[in-house]
C-alpha cells in the first residue's frame, strides 16, 4: 500500500528531557492510525514533527515529501490546544480559514460536514464544547486535505459530543481522508482505528490493528466475583471443579473464563455452598496491553498501576459485564 506518512529513527530532545526516542511509524493512505498514550509520552512532538513544526532527528515524510515540503493545501492539523476567536460565529470561523487557501470548499457544506449548519450564525463562544470542538474541525476540512492530523480531538468534550466526532472522523475515512489521531482514550482508538500505536516515554512500544494487540498482549479474559463469605472456601469450590482462582480486594478472579461458562462457575460456588454478590465478567482491551507493555495505565494519566492486587496473569478490567447473585448458602 501507498504510505502517507513515514517516520524513522525519529529523535526530539529539549534540553535534558528526551520527548522522542527513535520512533518508527507508518501510516497508509486511506487509514486511520491512532497514537496512544498519556500526557508527557510524547503525542504532540510527534504531531509536531511530522507536520513540520518543530525540528527532529531522523526520516519523515508525508504524503511523499518532507514535511515543510508538502503543499499545505493537502494537511489538515488540529492542535491539542487551539482557541480561535469567540466573537466570530461559526460560519465567519470556517469563512476565514478558507480564505487562506486558493481553493477552499464552500463554507455551508463544511458546517454540514461537521453538524454546524443550524448553528452556523452562533458566537464561537456561545457553543457548546463538543460544538466547538466540531467547530474546530470545520477550520481543518476547510482546504479538502488528503491528510487530517487530529491532536487529541475529543479532550475536555461530554460524550455525546465525543460520539459525535467519531461519528465525523468515520464518514470522513470512509470517503478516503487519511487520519492520524493521537488520544487517551482506549476506547477512542478501538472505534476508530484500523491500526495502534503504542507510545510511552518517548518511545513506540508497539503498532497493529486493536485485535492483534489484545490478542498478543492483553491476557485472558476472567471473571471477578465477590465472595461475601469465606474466601479460601471459595477458592476451594472453584479448584475443585478446575478452576483457577486467584485472591484479590473483592473477592476472586477466575482466569481464562468465556462469558458462556459464567453460569457454571456460579453453579460451582452454589455447590460448595459460598456465599457470593456480583459476577463481572472482562476481556482484555488497549489499557491491558498499554499496562502489560509499560506498566503505566493510560487513562489515569499514565500513572504507575498497582499489581498487587491483581492476578499475575490477568490485566486491568475492560469491558464488564454484570451479574448479581444472592445470598447463596
Amino acid at each position: 500500500m501507498q504510505q502517507a506518512v513515514v517516520a524513522e529513527d525519529v529523535r526530539r530532545a529539549y534540553g535534558d528531557t528526551v520527548a522522542l526516542d527513535g520512533v518508527d511509524l507508518t501510516v497508509e493512505v486511506g487509514e486511520v492510525f491512532g497514537l496512544i498514550g498519556p500526557n508527557g509520552a510524547g503525542k504532540t512532538t510527534l504531531v509536531r514533527a511530522l507536520t513540520g513544526t518543530t525540528d527532529a532527528e531522523g526520516r519523515v515524510e508525508v504524503l511523499g515529501a518532507p514535511p515543510r515540503s508538502v503543499d499545505r493545501e493537502r494537511i489538515g492539523l488540529l492542535p491539542q490546544e487551539f482557541s480561535p476567536p469567540e466573537r466570530l460565529t461559526a460560519r465567519e470561523l470556517v469563512a476565514y480559514y478558507g480564505g487562506l487557501y486558493e481553493e477552499a470548499r464552500p463554507v455551508d457544506s463544511v458546517l454540514a460536514d461537521v453538524g454546524l449548519e443550524d448553528d452556523a450564525e452562533t458566537w464561537y463562544e456561545k457553543l457548546s464544547g463538543g460544538q466547538k470542538r466540531r467547530a474546530c474541525v470545520a477550520t481543518t476540512l476547510v482546504n479538502d486535505p488528503d491528510l487530517l492530523v487530529l491532536d487529541e480531538p475529543t479532550t475536555g468534550i461530554d460524550p455525546a459530543g465525543r460520539r459525535a466526532l467519531w461519528s465525523l472522523v468515520e464518514r470522513l475515512a470512509d470517503g478516503g481522508t487519511t487520519v492520524l489521531l493521537t488520544t487517551h482514550y482506549m476506547e477512542e482508538a478501538e472505534t476508530l482505528a484500523d491500526r495502534v500505536g503504542l507510545l510511552a516515554g518517548g518511545e513506540l512500544v508497539a503498532a497493529g490493528t486493536p485485535a492483534e494487540l489484545v490478542a498478543e498482549y492483553g491476557g485472558e479474559p476472567r471473571l471477578e466475583v465477590t465472595v461475601e463469605g469465606d474466601v479460601r472456601a471459595a477458592t476451594a469450590a472453584l479448584e475443585s471443579a478446575g478452576y483457577r482462582a486467584v485472591e484479590t480486594r473483592g473477592g476472586l478472579a477466575v482466569g481464562g473464563i468465556a462469558a458462556r461458562e459464567i453460569g457454571d462457575v456460579a453453579g460451582a460456588l452454589d455447590d460448595g455452598g459460598v456465599p457470593y454478590g456480583a459476577l463481572a465478567w472482562t476481556q482484555p482491551d488497549l489499557e491491558d496491553v498499554y499496562l502489560a507493555l509499560t506498566g503505566t495505565g493510560v487513562g489515569s494519566g499514565g500513572e504507575p498501576v498497582d499489581r498487587e492486587a491483581e492476578p499475575a496473569d490477568a490485566g486491568t478490567p475492560a469491558t464488564t459485564t454484570v451479574r448479581t447473585g444472592g445470598d447463596r448458602q
